[in-house]
């Protein structure tokens, strides 16, 4: 049975299945149900692909300079208030705090960033979560990820296009019912993260909650990485045509990465030989320092 015909037979309306269940019955990740695209004009579409590809290079660029640099180097004719509309649209902020961009909600309570100086010795310490924009050949879409800081290893991923705090909620949820609690989670000050919504759930749990300050692009530089390798290792190779290309590219990709790409700073490691959420022994193994000032 194909993923299209399996998309087909989730029911949302079924009372006695939840959505996770139905999808671990259908073999599925819960983000094969999430497969129409945005649309945007053609001009934005090739705008918006120039700037993911730019900004994942120069995150210091803010609609000014990206502005100058779209005009000047690419030679297209448009303005701020275009780019600006496009970084909202795409979820963008800049490392430096700049007025009108921050997806921050002023309501939210903002917790302190725990990760200056800690050491990372085992796995499920730390996690990292963040949310990115996804280009396609005729839309986008956005992605969420949770990755486990000290193996490296994609825990658990999710594909939709909207950015709302529930979406996010129910991957940080399947991340724990799978791989049991993280000590601490890491997240930006944005809007999905700070929500009550979210932060109840390792509220509940007495898992610590770090975010990064405002506008510091190393504070989450795992998850921030990853994207990196993502983008430049599969999606701007081989952009999709739709959500279901856009899925199944992604699925293979990070089981490349989880089980075949391996890294230098895990000793040459595959993240899911690294990863080991029961035994916390650090006997022959690296300690990572994070000094983020």
């Amino acid at each position: 049975m194909s993923l299209d015909q399996k998309r087909h037979l989730i029911r949302r309306e079924n009372i006695a299945l939840s959505i996770v269940k139905q999808c671990d019955l259908l073999d599925i990740h819960r983000s094969g149900i999430y497969f129409k695209p945005k649309a945007e004009s053609s001009l934005n579409l090739n705008l918006m692909r120039l700037i993911d590809e730019k900004f994942i290079d120069c995150p210091f660029y803010g609609v000014p300079r990206m502005t100058t640099w779209l005009k000047e180097d690419k030679g297209y004719s448009i303005n701020h208030k275009r780019i600006e509309r496009l970084y909202k649209t795409m979820g963008l902020q800049t490392i430096f705090p700049k007025k009108n961009l921050s997806k921050r909600n002023q309501k939210h309570k903002i917790y302190p960033y725990l990760l200056k100086n800690l050491q990372i010795v085992r796995s499920n310490q730390v996690w990292q979560t963040d949310i990115t924009y996804i280009p396609l050949e005729r839309g986008f879409m956005y992605m969420v990820a949770i990755i486990d800081v000290f193996s490296r290893k994609v825990l658990n991923w999710s594909i939709s296009n909207t950015m709302n705090v529930e979406w996010c909620q129910q991957v940080y949820e399947d991340a724990i019912k799978q791989y049991g609690s993280p000590e601490i989670i890491n997240t930006d000050q944005g809007s999905q993260f700070t929500s009550p919504i979210f932060t109840k759930v390792s509220l509940d749990r007495e898992i610590k909650i770090s975010m990064d300050g405002k506008g510091r692009a190393l504070d989450n530089i795992y998850i921030e990485r990853f994207w990196r390798a993502l983008k430049y290792e599969h999606i701007y190779l081989n952009p999709a045509n739709g959500g279901i290309e856009l899925y199944e590219g992604v699925r293979k990709y990070i089981e490349f990465y989880n089980t075949e790409r391996r890294h230098t700073s895990i000793n040459n490691n595959t993240p899911e030989k690294y990863f080991n959420p029961i035994n916390t022994n650090t006997k022959n193994k690296p300690i990572f320092e994070l000094s983020l000032s």
